[in-house]
């Protein structure tokens, strides 16, 4: 096998020409990548610095620029191209920007505004250099020749881009805070109040003898029974009402009941 001191001296054309001659589980070949790969190491570095502001570790993304690089490097055609290291950024570009859409996003965002975001990181990284300060969405919008809403949007979706575990630490003290310990639980009172006020845009839909079975059944605790002995009707005949008062508000609510006429007196 060539010393890997021998192949550090060939052109990148001549290392690729070795390279597609060999198959590709041979030791040679792989030896020929990894001199390829040290070679354009500093591409790799470069696309990465285009997210230093984004929360995914830079080893991570080194190693998603070196699949792109490998990439590349297969397929590459001297015959066609100008050099490796043209065909090679935006390889490795794609492949971060591609580790981005598909495997980052915690909830489904769309690609536009994905793309936009990463836009705006690189953006923001060369304005704040030429301006002094970080730009606002104003000046972004105009950079990137989009509207500021749809500045606004894709700062939005960044907040789907990672989530923190209910288990998050909120500080570094010793048994610190849990994020749980802070998050809110659901009111049922409040999910009560709601169904009432709910209820209550309908209630004067009801009869006024519907409305005092409902009022005596679930404010009263009375019996079916009782109710009737109240008001001198039988049982049978409260239940019909209860019945008929209960699905009326039930439609009503959900939308679902087929009949709309409003419960009349029995």
């Amino acid at each position: 096998m060539t010393a890997r001191a021998e192949l550090r001296d060939l052109s990148d054309d001549l290392l690729l020409a070795q390279l597609r001659s060999l198959p590709r589980a041979s030791a040679e070949r792989a030896a020929i990548c990894e001199v390829v790969v040290e070679r354009y190491a500093r591409l790799v570095r470069a696309c990465v610095r285009q997210y230093s502001g984004s929360p995914e570790p830079a080893e991570d993304l080194m190693q998603v620029g070196y699949v792109g690089l490998l990439k590349a490097i297969n397929n590459y055609d001297p015959e066609v191209g100008d050099s490796l290291s043209a065909y090679a950024a935006p390889c490795v570009s794609g492949e971060i920007k591609r580790h981005f859409r598909d495997k980052r996003w915690q909830i489904h965002v769309r690609r536009q505004a994905q793309e936009l975001l990463l836009e705006m990181r690189k953006a923001t990284e060369e304005m704040t250099h030429q301006l002094g300060h970080a730009p606002d969405g104003r000046e972004l919008a105009v950079r990137l020749g989009v509207t500021e809403d749809e500045v606004m949007g894709a700062r939005r979706a960044e907040l789907a881009f990672s989530a923190y575990s209910l288990d998050a630490p909120l500080s570094d003290q010793e048994d610190p805070t849990q994020l749980v310990d802070v998050l809110g639980e659901d009111d049922q009172a409040v999910e009560h109040a709601i169904d009432m006020e709910a209820v209550n845009s309908h209630w004067d839909d009801l009869p006024e003898r519907q409305q005092r079975i409902l009022v005596m059944r679930f404010y009263g605790n009375l019996t079916q029974t009782e109710i009737g002995d109240r008001l001198g009707i039988s049982q049978m005949h409260v239940s019909r009402l209860l019945s008929k008062a209960l699905a009326y508000l039930r439609g009503r609510l959900t939308e679902s009941a087929p009949d709309r006429s409003l419960p009349g007196p029995p």
